[in-house]
């Protein structure tokens, strides 16, 4: 099936034999959790997924472009074709997953320039990815958790909603809009014991956040910015704190299994500075 510019053989593109008894949850003591991840091919995605593989949860692991050397070889792995852009593909991967206890929301593109030399269709993708994709998971994901009264969404945004970041205003915007979806959401679906959070990871070098947005981001420095931006990058070059991939999949985990009511969970050092800050 072709999706965009994307194209896949199945929903399901790599799948693990099923184990016959029910597994336990060692921590919960109760059956074994299942948990959707989106965007996992690299980053934040990839290590999350890793984490609660550890930890003994049954993980949908899903990319638009499925691979399956990028993850440890498990029974309690999926690996499926999902394009949170396409409502066929949601569909179709939610149908071949089945049940699910948790949703995170973690695939994104991102886009740094002057916002003046950004084209609107470039804004219009960044949303339909940061925004519209998450706002679409999650709808789709609803109806089982509120039958069940139990579930818990957790949507992964940025430190650029805790403090400002020079040329990233259509990146921002796309995050931002999340943040105040999330909040409003789990003050909603409170009654349904279905529990939504917020994870706000900082500046993560080591991710393909860049090489992933190389293309889109060309020419978004014109020559009157180029001082200005010159100097924002040099800043970027030399961090007082960065964010790790592990830092991000701990600070979910914590989401997860919170039942505090905490909204957000900022995660790396950086980004806690922020929030500390504010």
């Amino acid at each position: 099936m072709k999706y965009g510019s994307y194209i896949v053989d199945s929903p399901i593109c790599v799948s693990y034999p099923r184990q016959v008894h029910p597994k336990v949850d060692l921590q919960k003591g109760d059956l074994m959790k299942t948990v959707l991840i989106t965007g996992t091919s690299s980053g934040y995605g990839l290590e999350i997924a890793r984490h609660f593989l550890t930890q003994g949860w049954k993980v949908i692991a899903t990319m638009r472009t499925p691979r399956e050397d990028v993850l440890p070889r498990s029974e309690r792995l999926r690996i499926l074709a999902l394009d949170v852009t396409k409502p066929e593909s949601i569909e179709a991967a939610l149908e071949a997953c089945g049940p699910l206890d948790v949703l995170i929301n973690n695939a994104g593109i991102g886009v740094v320039g002057a916002f003046e030399a950004t084209p609107m269709s470039t804004v219009r993708e960044v949303f339909e990815t940061n925004t519209f994709g998450v706002m679409a998971m999650t709808q789709a994901v609803l109806p089982q958790f509120r039958a069940r009264r139990s579930g818990v969404v957790v949507n992964v945004t940025s430190s650029v909603t805790l403090a400002r970041m020079p040329l990233a205003a259509a990146y921002t915007a796309s995050k931002m809009a999340i943040e105040g979806f999330t909040g409003s959401l789990a003050f909603e679906l409170e009654a349904f014991h279905i529990r939504v959070k917020l994870v706000e990871p900082g500046y993560a070098p080591t991710t393909r956040f860049t090489s992933n947005g190389g293309k889109r981001m060309e020419g978004l420095i014109p020559e009157a910015y180029a001082p200005f931006a010159e100097r924002t990058f040099a800043a970027f070059a030399q961090p007082a704190a960065v964010t790790l991939e592990s830092d991000v999949a701990e600070a979910v985990w914590r989401a997860v299994n919170d039942a505090t009511g905490q909204l957000r969970f900022p995660a790396g050092a950086d980004a806690v500075a922020l929030a500390q800050a504010r």
